[in-house]
């Protein structure tokens, strides 16, 4: 038997522990937005620290960032191999609305096929995956490369202060090549590579009217209520055909050329995928462009959250104060946050009207990534899915972000493989998170499968 095949065994037989592992690092409320969650998410560090040092990895440490530690670890045995950097985070998303959770959202809970809980899909599932087939490796035989890990819990929140961690720790992340399983799978039967992710910038408005919540009976119709300001305002940032309307938005913006439009018409994600997975009566958007192309290759503008006035229940009428909108634009090639941000104030200037006061903030920002498909690591990502699936994967330009992509290109010299189990329709980010457990331990394989791939 050879020592993928070993490996593979092991990680067959070791399925029920796998699970278990996993269900105890779930198990730690890790949300990283949340300051009254830090403890959780410097417990969730120390569970990843540990679980590395169980397992085999050497000189693990958590590093501190001036927000949530890193957690580091190596194992650098093999003089002339590859060194493969494995990324991950371990903070999670919020959980609220609460209310629409059918299982405890901390307690995984296996219904048929699926695992559901908050993280379980995005992404410690994903971390496990990597771990699982490292430790299928390192308990049956010699590990063929040589491997580090970067596991962060600032993910979820814009990888804030990894921008300043990574340029005074470089030389200790140096790789020829990242595995980052983050970026998830088209379908269970379309394994996948991304190349390209968008950029992020998070913005707030506020809008100020009156200095204190009014009744709207008595000043109803002579003050302008700040909710209606508001919303007419982020009406008007989308014209009829979904055109983003800040001056100057997409004089950036990279243009789609034939080649990508030929590419991603090849891909599986039609209109009618895109209806099934949401449950929306219709698509909405660029009518020039398809869905898959708005959602990979053309940036955004989407509104978040709005608050204002009274939303508790039974009535009240309160003409109110103050409104806020959370505000999210997806950048892509060659679109710059600072950017954004000047041309949503600029749009501001030029609409808001003189009854209210606003400030536009910027919350977070990250940056766009495009990765080269012809390295080494790619080819043997995709040598291992093809083993595993028995068929080629799929490449793909992905909506979502993921910051320290660009960061390990700019500043450690490094490529990315994004790939990964998580898929459309597991609710990541809303209530009911869950990940498909066949896709885990296909992921798994897959992955002990590449390690052998790149020696």
């Amino acid at each position: 038997m050879s020592d993928t095949q070993k490996a593979i065994e092991y990680a067959h037989n070791n399925r029920e522990k796998f699970i278990k592992e996993l269900t105890e690092f779930i198990k730690i409320e890790s949300i990283s937005t949340d300051d009254a969650h830090k403890k959780k998410v410097e417990e969730a560090a120390e569970w990843a620290a540990n679980h590395l040092r169980n397992i085999g990895i050497e000189n693990v440490k958590l590093m501190p960032t001036g927000g949530h530690p890193v957690v580091y670890g190596d194992w650098l045995k093999k003089p002339g191999a590859p060194t493969v950097l494995i990324y991950g985070h371990y903070d999670v998303q919020p959980i609220d609305p609460i209310e629409l959770w059918e299982t405890q959202p901390f307690d995984a809970t296996i219904k048929g096929d699926y695992m559901f809980a908050r993280g379980s899909s995005d992404m410690k599932g994903q971390v496990m995956a990597t771990l699982n087939a490292v430790e299928s490796i390192m308990k049956t035989g010699d590990f063929p490369i040589n491997i580090k890990f970067l596991l962060e819990g600032e993910e979820e929140i814009g990888s804030f202060n990894m921008d300043s961690f990574l340029p005074a720790n470089k030389d200790l992340f140096k790789a020829d090549f990242c595995l980052n399983p983050d970026a998830g799978a088209i379908s269970a039967d379309e394994p996948t590579i991304t190349f390209g992710l968008r950029g992020l910038a998070y913005f707030e408005i506020q809008i100020q009217g009156p200095s204190r919540d009014l009744h709207s009976g008595l000043f109803g119709g002579t003050v302008h209520n700040p909710a209606q300001a508001l919303t007419e305002l982020i009406a008007g940032m989308h014209d009829a055909n979904g055109t983003i309307t800040l001056p100057g938005y997409y004089d950036s913006v990279r243009p789609v050329t034939d080649q990508e439009r030929e590419d991603t018409a090849k891909l599986p994600t039609t209109p009618e995928s895109y209806l099934e997975q949401t449950g929306v009566p219709a698509l909405w958007g660029e009518k020039e462009f398809t869905p898959a192309l708005r959602t990979g290759a053309r940036p955004t503008l989407e509104v978040n959250g709005l608050l204002s006035g009274w939303t508790g229940p039974g009535s009240k009428t309160v003409l109110p104060a103050k409104a806020m909108a959370k505000i999210s634009c997806r950048l892509v090639p060659d679109q710059t946050a600072t950017e954004v941000h000047k041309q949503l104030v600029r749009y501001m200037q030029e609409h808001a009207p003189k009854t209210i006061t606003w400030e536009v903030k910027l919350l977070n920002e990250s940056p766009w990534a495009i990765t080269d498909t012809n390295t080494a690591g790619i080819h043997a990502l995709a040598a291992a899915f093809e083993t595993v699936w028995g068929r080629k994967p799929l490449y793909r330009r992905e909506g979502g972000s993921i910051g320290v992509v660009a960061m390990l290109q700019t500043i450690v010299g490094i490529e990315s493989g994004l790939v990964g189990g998580s898929l459309p329709d597991d609710n990541i980010h809303s209530p009911n998170e869950r990940m498909h457990m066949p896709t885990w331990y296909k992921n798994i394989d897959a992955f002990v499968h590449f390690f052998f791939n790149m020696k």
